[in-house]
């Protein structure tokens, strides 16, 4: 009996495999601190594939992956750009020739409707290899999403729905979601949805730097979701005064105010195997309209101390020099300035964190 052809998809895979076989073990090659990088470390560049524009270092996960161990980067945090089995196989296979990570992303079920595609997601990334895979509750901010507390309280029934829909569904999978603090949730209220649900498979994605914009500070944030930590979003901060609060941008790391070690150190801490993801986001600073009215909209229990340390902290953190903004750039210089905003974040990980 003639045995079938291999499809062109089942080549690419077994020849990636292949080249792995000089390759001990992933997991003992893998230094969970070496730094990975979030798809939207690469907004622009993504933007410039989509628009067909040549100039794009990559067009794919796989793509992705081969430019991410060209740069040094130790894995990637990112969703399947084709959502079939050949392709998530392709894409596992990739990621351990290169001995990169790769974590998933995922939206979460918006009700019983959309249980099934989440269910299909699921199990496509956790066959591209990940054991971690990175939602959130909102898409955009608190602060400018919902103008009340009625508002943001169907936003917390919606979400609590939603976490347990994907609960059984982790469970089933045996695969980790972690929830970002996404300028959503403070740490606090985040911490104990995860505690409401007290389930193994449903933890944090800990971005060290957006609760900045709810006016926590970064280190108390970290403190208070590390033990629930499954990934990171590893950024630096810069913040400027103005009228109506402040500004608030990604920097380079090292170029910030945030005490990177020590937050990373705090994390590792608390999940030995937790991996650190850049989100180095290369775009116009965000105002965070803190001295406004309608800022406080979601915020029935806010505190005037806490106005009062959030606007010292910008006083004393003041960055020194102008805020990076892509405005008035062309493609290709935004596409220069994100590559090397990623470049100079990762060589500094490797010098003052990774060792």
């Amino acid at each position: 009996m003639n045995e079938p052809k291999p499809s062109g998809s089942d080549r690419e895979f077994m020849r990636l495999a292949a080249s792995t076989s000089a390759i001990e073990s992933s997991a003992s090659i893998l230094r969970s601190n070496h730094l990975g990088i979030c798809t939207y470390s690469y907004g622009i560049h993504w933007r410039a594939a989509r628009e067909g524009n040549s100039s794009a270092r990559f067009k794919d996960v796989l793509g992705l992956l081969d430019h991410c161990k060209k740069i040094g980067a130790g894995g990637v945090q990112v969703g399947l750009t084709k959502q079939d089995s050949d392709y998530a196989r392709l894409v596992r296979a990739k990621s351990e020739a290169h001995a990169l990570f790769y974590e998933g992303l995922i939206s979460l079920p918006k009700d019983d409707s959309d249980l099934s595609r989440f269910e299909k997601e699921i199990a496509l990334l956790k066959e591209a290899g990940a054991t971690v895979i990175r939602t959130a509750c909102l898409s955009g901010r608190r602060y400018e999403t919902f103008d009340s507390t009625e508002a943001f309280k169907d936003f917390e029934r919606k979400s609590w729905n939603s976490l347990t829909l994907a609960e059984p569904v982790m469970q089933k999978q045996r695969c980790r979601l972690a929830v970002e603090n996404h300028k959503d949730w403070t740490a606090e209220e985040l911490v104990a949805r995860l505690k409401r649900l007290g389930s193994e498979w449903i933890g944090a994605c800990v971005d060290i730097g957006n609760n900045i914009a709810l006016l926590e500070d970064p280190t108390t944030v970290v403190e208070t979701l590390a033990p629930h930590a499954f990934t990171t979003h590893i950024k630096d901060m810069g913040v400027v005064e103005c009228p109506e609060g402040f500004l608030l941008a990604e920097v380079p790391l090292g170029s910030g105010f945030l005490e990177l070690p020590k937050l990373a150190s705090r994390l590792m801490k608390a999940n030995p195997k937790i991996r650190f993801n850049l989100e180095m986001i290369t775009r116009d600073p965000l105002l965070i309209p803190c001295l406004t009215d309608n800022y406080w909209a979601t915020f029935p229990s806010a505190r005037a101390s806490q106005l009062a340390v959030a606007v010292r902290m910008v006083k004393v953190h003041r960055h020194l020099e102008p805020l990076p903004r892509t405005a008035g750039l062309n493609l290709e210089q935004q596409l220069a300035m994100e590559e090397n905003n990623v470049l100079k974040s990762l060589s500094y990980w490797k010098k003052s964190v990774s060792g």
